[in-house]
């Protein structure tokens, strides 16, 4: 059933409570609000313990919420999770398949599980191997298929159904840059010929940078940001140009000849740092600056703001970092 409104998620104080070891409340998702227009990739980014996997099995009706409300493609996911599940494609961070199936037999017991008679089934599984570029591996068992080649048939399944909404969870970790790239091209590819609405977690900054319209940034079960990337970069860090003098005097001439009040550059010690809108056309003009004014540079550098360093600037460390070294409590 394809929804009337074109909101396919709506997320309403929504709350999931874990009870601890020491049995104490941990608070995995906190009255988290958040609306996504059909056809929107949106990418949640968060080190683990953030609350995005525990937002995601809620939204997939694998864990009832605590408290709130949910509703995707127009379904509660509470009163409604079966009819939710037939709307929605879900792949997760292990592998979907088992491990001694043959893979054809995988994808054609997934389609029969959504209702497709047995030649229907086929066809599908025909369609999509083509689709996967998983011609020939068939009737190759699935442990016996390379980790890029069975992130692609959990796609495969994931996708049997024609679902309105597709969950991604941490979908290519452990995959290299090359079928990192090949799995996102395949994903691109059938959201661009369907409108099919995607909502992903990842680790990887520059999936979600190149991938998502829109970005959610999650700690302690928190939303903390909500915008393009481009838009996440320059409300939170910006562009900025440094500029380095001969000494502290000229410094701080031309810090002077470009402040004017401004709050945009500081000085430390012989180095200048001045933030714009756009630091690789910026810094030209300003080099070109400094020498009208008889100012000598003797190093100069534009600054591109990444998602990481957003992620930095509102919890203080490094999604790489916390990535890391941060076990997921739920």
């Amino acid at each position: 059933m394809v929804p009337d409104t074109d909101t396919m998620i709506s997320v309403e104080a929504l709350r999931r409570v874990f009870r601890g070891p020491d049995r104490q409340d941990v608070v995995a998702v906190d009255d988290i609000v958040m609306n996504v227009p059909r056809g929107q990739t949106l990418a949640i980014l968060g080190a683990n313990g953030a609350g995005k996997t525990t937002l995601m099995r809620m939204l997939t009706t694998l864990l009832p919420p605590t408290s709130g409300t949910a509703r995707v493609a127009g379904m509660d996911v509470t009163r409604d999770a079966r009819r939710v599940r037939s709307s929605i494609g879900y792949v997760g961070q292990g592998n979907s398949a088992g491990h001694t199936q043959r893979a054809r037999d995988e994808v054609i017991g997934q389609a029969r599980i959504h209702g497709a008679d047995r030649g229907a089934a086929a066809r599908r599984a025909t369609e999509l191997f083509a689709a996967f570029g998983l011609e020939g591996l068939e009737q190759r068992r699935t442990q016996q298929m390379s980790g890029g080649q069975r992130r692609r048939l959990d796609l495969a399944m994931g996708l049997i159904h024609h679902p309105l909404v597709l969950f991604l969870d941490e979908p290519t970790t452990g995959l290299d840059p090359q079928n990192r790239a090949n799995l996102w091209e395949h994903v691109r590819r059938i959201r661009e010929n369907t409108g099919m609405t995607v909502v992903v977690t990842t680790h990887y900054l520059d999936e979600a940078d190149a991938m998502a319209e829109r970005i959610l940034i999650v700690d302690h079960g928190r939303i903390l940001a909500d915008g393009t990337a481009h838009d996440l970069k320059q409300a939170h860090v910006g562009s900025h140009v440094t500029l380095d003098t001969a000494d502290e005097a000229a410094a701080c001439s031309l810090a002077a000849q470009l402040g004017h009040g401004r709050d945009d550059v500081t000085t430390d010690a012989c180095t200048v740092r001045v933030r714009v809108r756009d630091a690789r056309s910026a810094l030209p003009t300003l080099i070109d600056h400094a020498a009208r004014h008889r100012i000598t540079i003797t190093a100069a550098s534009a600054h591109e703001p990444t998602l990481d360093d957003v992620f930095l600037t509102l919890t203080g460390r490094s999604l790489r970092d916390a990535a890391d070294t941060t076990q997921e409590s739920a």
